[in-house]
C-alpha cells in the first residue's frame, strides 16, 4: 500500500526527484573520496614530511568538502520541499473524498479516524519520504561505495565486512519484523483516544450534569493507558536497535585496528590505508544505521498507508450522475415513490415502500414515533444517503441524475441538530449565498424569529460564532439555521425537527413568519410536536418505516389510529378537536 500510495502521489514531482538523486549522489561520492585522499596525504606527505603535498591535497581536500556541503543543503532543499507537497497532496485527496462520502460511509469509518487519518497518518508518511530523501537514498550509495572503496585499500582486512554487514542486516531485520504489529496497533489506540476525547469534549455539559466527571476521567485515562502500553513497547524495541547496531560497530572497529596492525606490522598496508580503512567502515555502518533508522519508520508508515489508501479506495454510495441535468422547471416539485432504504447487511430496511408527495404552496408533514424513518426520509432528498430500492423525484426527474450543485440550489436541509461553523453570524447566513446583502440576512433572522438577539449582541451581524455554535443556546442555534437556509431561498425546504428547541410561542410566530416567507415554495416537515404540524395540508404518518396513514390532522384524527395515539399523547381530546 505504501509503495502504490507514493508511485501515485510522487509522480508528478519527477524532475525534483531526479535532481535531488543526482546531488545525493554527487555529495556521496565526494564523501567517500574523502578518505581516500587523507590517506593520501598521511602517506605520501605527512610520513615523507613533504609540504607541498599536504597544502595542494588540502586544498583538494577542501574543495570536495565544500562540493559536498553543497550538493546535500541542495539534496535536503528538494526533498524538504517534495516531501512536504506530498503531504499536501495526500492531504487534499482525503479530504476531497471524505467530501464525496454519504452518511453511511461517515458513520463507518468515524469522525475521530478520519481526522487521525488525514493528519497523524499523512504525517508520518511524509516523515518517512522526508527522511527517504535525505539519507535512505544516499545510504545504499554509501555502503556499496563504503565497500568498493573499502577493498582498494586493503582486500585481506575486507574480510572483517563479510561479517559486520550480514549480522547489522539480520539484527535489524528482526526487530523490525517485531515492529510493524506495534505500529498498527498504536494507530488505532490513537483513533481511540481521539475518540474518548471528542467525545468528552462534545458531550461536556452533559457529563457535568450527571456529574460523571470520575468516570470519563477513568475512561481517558484507560484509553490513554493503551496507547501508552503500545508506546512504550514499541520504544524498547526502537532502544534495543542503536545499542545492537553500536556493539557491532564497535567490535568490527576494534577487529579492524587489531587485524590492520598485524597488517602493518607485516608491511602488507600502510597508515594511512588503516586510517582510510576505519573512516570506510564507519561510512559503511552509518549508512547501515541510517537504513536502520528508515526501517524503524518504515512499518509504521505502511500501516499509516494502510489506513490512508483505506480512505481514498472507499466509493461513495452516493455517486454524482456522469451526465447530470443542469437545469429544472423550477416548481419545486417533489416525490417520494416507493422508497427502500437498507442499511448494508441489515436484516430489515429503515423505510420501505414509502410514497409521499409534496407540492409547491403546500406544507407537507411527517409524524411518527421514535426510530420510525423521519429523518432517514428527509436525508434522502438532498441525496445525504441514495435508496436502495424506488425513486426520489424533484420536479419529474430523479435527483440521482441530477447536478450536485443545482440540486443543492434546490432543496435545502435544516438537520436536526443544526451545525455552526466557527466565524460569524453573517460567514454563517451568507454560507448557502455569498453573495447575500446585509438587508437579506436580516430579513431572514426577522422570519426566524432571531433578528432581536442577533440585535442584542455585541457586533450584531459580525458576533462571533464559536464551532458547532457552542456559545449560543440551542434554540438560537435553530433559528440561525433557519435563517441560513432561508437566506439560500430554495424550491425546497426540509425541516427535520427543527423547531423542537423553541418555546410554544417562538415556536408558533415561526411558523406563521414561515407560512408568508415560503408560500409559494414546497415544505416538508418532521416534528415531533403535533402542535407544529397539525395545520399541515398533509400529514404522513410513519410507523416502523411504513406509511400507516396520510390526510389531513382531521381526518387522520377520525381514521387513523396511529396518529390518533400519537396526538392524544400530547394533548387533551378538546385540544385535538
Amino acid at each position: 500500500m505504501l509503495i502504490k500510495l507514493l508511485r501515485v502521489h510522487l509522480a508528478p514531482y519527477k524532475k525534483p526527484i531526479a535532481l535531488l538523486v543526482l546531488l545525493q549522489l554527487l555529495q556521496t561520492c565526494a564523501t567517500l573520496y574523502l578518505p581516500s585522499l587523507n590517506a593520501d596525504i598521511i602517506d605520501n606527505g605527512v610520513v615523507t614530511g613533504d609540504s607541498g603535498y599536504i597544502l595542494e591535497f588540502g586544498g583538494l581536500m577542501i574543495a570536495v568538502s565544500v562540493l559536498q556541503i553543497l550538493c546535500n543543503i541542495g539534496a535536503v532543499f528538494y526533498g524538504a520541499r517534495t516531501a512536504s507537497a506530498l503531504g499536501r497532496d495526500v492531504r487534499a485527496a482525503v479530504f476531497d473524498r471524505v467530501q464525496s462520502f454519504s452518511a453511511r460511509e461517515l458513520g463507518r469509518f468515524g469522525a475521530p479516524s478520519l481526522i487521525t487519518r488525514t493528519t497523524n497518518d499523512v504525517q508520518q508518511i511524509q516523515m518517512l519520504v522526508l527522511l527517504a530523501f535525505t539519507l535512505m537514498v544516499s545510504a545504499p550509495i554509501m555502503c556499496v561505495g563504503g565497500i568498493i572503496m573499502a577493498l582498494g585499500q586493503d582486500v585481506p582486512l575486507s574480510a572483517v565486512l563479510l561479517a559486520v554487514v550480514p549480522v547489522l542486516g539480520v539484527s535489524v531485520g528482526l526487530i523490525v519484523k517485531r515492529m510493524r504489529p506495534l505500529f498498527r496497533t498504536m494507530q488505532e489506540r490513537l483513533d481511540g483516544v481521539n475518540r474518548v476525547l471528542r467525545e468528552q469534549i462534545t458531550g461536556n455539559r452533559v457529563i457535568r450534569a450527571f456529574v460523571r466527571d470520575g468516570y470519563e476521567e477513568k475512561r481517558f485515562r484507560g484509553a490513554n493507558t493503551e496507547l501508552t502500553d503500545v508506546s512504550v513497547a514499541t520504544g524498547r524495541l526502537m532502544a534495543l536497535m542503536f545499542p545492537t547496531v553500536m556493539t557491532v560497530v564497535n567490535v568490527s572497529s576494534v577487529a579492524v585496528v587489531w587485524f590492520g596492525a598485524h597488517r602493518i606490522d607485516s608491511g602488507g598496508m600502510q597508515i594511512g590505508a588503516l586510517t582510510a580503512f576505519l573512516a570506510y567502515l564507519m561510512q559503511i555502518v552509518m549508512a547501515v544505521m541510517m537504513a536502520t533508522f528508515m526501517f524503524m519508520m518504515v512499518p509504521r508508515a505502511e500501516v499509516c498507508a494502510e489506513r490512508v489508501e483505506e480512505v481514498l479506495g472507499t466509493e461513495s454510495s452516493v455517486v454524482p450522475p456522469l451526465a447530470p441535468v443542469m437545469e429544472l422547471r423550477r416548481h419545486g416539485h417533489l416525490e417520494v415513490r416507493g422508497a427502500e432504504f437498507r442499511y448494508p447487511g441489515a436484516e430489515e430496511p429503515v423505510l420501505r415502500n414509502v410514497d409521499l408527495v409534496a407540492r409547491p404552496g403546500e406544507t407537507t408533514a411527517v409524524i411518527g414515533s421514535t426510530g420510525s424513518g423521519k429523518s432517514t426520509l428527509l436525508g434522502l432528498v438532498p441525496r445525504l444517503f441514495d435508496v436502495t430500492d424506488g425513486a426520489v423525484l424533484v420536479d419529474g426527474e430523479d435527483v440521482r441524475t441530477l447536478d450536485p450543485a443545482l440540486l443543492a440550489r434546490t432543496v435545502s436541509l435544516v438537520p436536526q441538530k443544526p451545525y455552526l461553523f466557527s466565524g460569524t453570524v453573517a460567514t454563517n447566513l451568507r454560507y448557502g449565498n455569498p453573495d447575500a446583502t446585509d438587508e437579506e440576512l436580516w430579513h431572514a433572522l426577522e422570519v426566524a424569529q432571531a433578528k432581536e438577539f442577533v440585535e442584542a449582541l455585541e457586533h450584531g451581524l459580525d458576533a462571533p460564532i464559536a464551532q458547532g455554535g457552542t456559545n449560543v443556546s440551542g434554540g438560537q442555534r435553530q433559528r440561525l439555521a433557519i435563517a441560513r437556509t432561508l437566506v439560500q431561498r430554495p424550491e425546497i425546504y426540509l425541516f427535520d425537527d427543527s423547531f423542537s428547541a423553541l418555546d410554544y410561542a417562538t415556536d408558533a410566530a415561526l411558523r406563521a413568519a414561515l407560512g408568508r416567507e415560503t408560500a409559494g415554495a414546497t415544505v416538508v416537515i418532521v416534528a415531533q410536536r403535533v402542535s407544529t404540524i397539525r395545520d399541515a395540508d398533509r400529514i404522513l404518518v410513519l410507523d416502523e418505516g411504513r406509511v400507516v396513514g396520510s390526510g389531513t390532522h382531521h381526518e387522520l384524527m377520525d381514521g387513523n389510529e396511529t396518529y390518533r395515539e400519537i396526538v392524544l399523547s400530547q394533548l387533551t381530546e378538546a385540544e385535538a378537536a
